[in-house]
C-alpha cells in the first residue's frame, strides 16, 4: 500500500510537471495538431463511394492510436530513466522499482488521457457524424482502459529491452509500420487479406475498433472486417495482450533493476559523453 500511495503521487508529480515545461508541453500539443491538420484533408473524402467519410472514421480511430502510442512513451521514458541513474536510486529506497513502476504508468496514462481530450474536442468541430451517448460514452471507457492495460506493460517491456535511448529507433519503426496497417486512416477491409491477418494481431488494430464502435453510427460498421463491430473479439484480444504484459512486464523489469549499479550508468553516460564529444 505504501508503494501504491508513493507511486500515484510521484505519478501525479511527474504529470503535473510535463505541462508546466515547455518541451513536454509542445509535444502534448504537436502530435494532435498533427492529427487534426490530418482530420482536415480528409473530413470531406468518401471511401469507395459508400457515402461515409473518412475524417468520420478517421477520428476515432486517431483516439484508439494514440492510445496505443502509450507504448513508445513507457519505454522512451524507462530507457532514458535507467541511463540517467532515476532507476537507481529508485532502486536504493524501499518499495523503490515498484512506486517508480506505478508512478511512471500513472503519469504515462494521464499524458495520454490528457492528450486524448486535446484531440477530440476541436476534432468534433471538424468532422461530422459522431454519435455519443452514454452506452457510447461507456463503450469508449472500457476500450481506452482495457487497451492501456495491454500497450503500457509492452511499453515497459521494450524500454527494459534496449539498453540505450540511440536503440529506441528500433522500436519506432515496427510500431509506425503496425499503425500503418492497423485500419487507422483507412479501413482494414480495403488492405489485402495477409495484411489483415496481421493487423488484428496488434493491439493497435482493437484499439482503432473499439474507439470506431463507440463513436461511430452503426450503419459505418459496413466499412469493418466481417462488417461487425467484434466487441467481445475486442475485449478478447486486449485481455489476451494485458494479461501477457503483466505477467511478462514485472519480471523483465525486476531483472533490469538487479543489473543496475553505480558503475553501469557511469559507463553510459561517459559513453554518451563520448558521442556528444
Amino acid at each position: 500500500m505504501n508503494a501504491w500511495r508513493i507511486g500515484w503521487s510521484r505519478g501525479i508529480i511527474e504529470l503535473r510537471q510535463s505541462f508546466s515545461n515547455g518541451a513536454e508541453l509542445v509535444s502534448h500539443f504537436l502530435w494532435p495538431v498533427l492529427m487534426l491538420v490530418a482530420l482536415y484533408f480528409l473530413r470531406d473524402r468518401e471511401f469507395a463511394g459508400t457515402g461515409i467519410l473518412l475524417g468520420t472514421l478517421a477520428l476515432p480511430s486517431i483516439l484508439g492510436m494514440n492510445a496505443a502510442m502509450g507504448m513508445l512513451s513507457m519505454s522512451q521514458q524507462l530507457t532514458a530513466d535507467r541511463e540517467d541513474g532515476t532507476l537507481l536510486r529508485a532502486k536504493a529506497t524501499p518499495a523503490g522499482v515498484q512506486a517508480y513502476l506505478i508512478g511512471k504508468v500513472v503519469s504515462v496514462a494521464g499524458g495520454l488521457l490528457a492528450d486524448l481530450a486535446i484531440l477530440l474536442v476541436p476534432g468534433l468541430f471538424l468532422v461530422d457524424g459522431l454519435e455519443f451517448s452514454l452506452t457510447s460514452l461507456l463503450t469508449l471507457l472500457w476500450v481506452l482502459l482495457l487497451g492501456l492495460l495491454a500497450t503500457l506493460p509492452i511499453g515497459a517491456i521494450l524500454g527494459s529491452a534496449f539498453p540505450s535511448a540511440r536503440a529506441q529507433g528500433l522500436v519506432q519503426l515496427p510500431i509506425l509500420a503496425m499503425i500503418a496497417i492497423s485500419g487507422i486512416f483507412y479501413p482494414l477491409s480495403a488492405l489485402p487479406g495477409w495484411l489483415q491477418v496481421v493487423a488484428q494481431v496488434s493491439p493497435i488494430y482493437w484499439l482503432g475498433l473499439g474507439t470506431r464502435s463507440a463513436l461511430l453510427p452503426d450503419a459505418t460498421v459496413v466499412v469493418e472486417v466481417g462488417e461487425s463491430w467484434r466487441h467481445l473479439e475486442t475485449a478478447g484480444v486486449l485481455g489476451a495482450w494485458a494479461v501477457l504484459g503483466l505477467l511478462v512486464a514485472p519480471v523483465l523489469l525486476r531483472r533490469m533493476a538487479r543489473r543496475e549499479s553505480g558503475s553501469s550508468v557511469a559507463t553510459r553516460r561517459e559513453k554518451a559523453l563520448q558521442r556528444v564529444g
